[in-house]
């Protein structure tokens, strides 16, 4: 593990240990699993990025045009 020392606002502090004790998690437990998520959402981002620049539009017109018109099964919107 790892230790990082960080400054924020007093009243983010409150809202941060407020929701981590009604998760009932720790705070650095809390802060871990944030990070955690912000960098998938910025790794996934990237990585979507990097294939679509390697995808050909043609290709992906060509797929979508198999896709039916017709509404889906009411179990599958959801």
């Amino acid at each position: 593990m790892s230790k990082i020392q960080i400054n924020i606002p007093q009243s983010l502090y409150n809202q941060l240990n407020e929701i981590a004790e009604k998760e009932g998690v720790s705070i650095d437990q809390f802060v871990a699993t944030a990070v955690a998520e912000k960098l998938s959402a910025l790794m996934t981002e990237d990585y979507l990025g990097e294939r679509a620049r390697r995808g050909r539009r043609e290709e992906f017109e060509r797929v979508m045009a198999k896709v039916s018109e017709k509404e889906p099964p009411k179990y599958d919107k959801l």
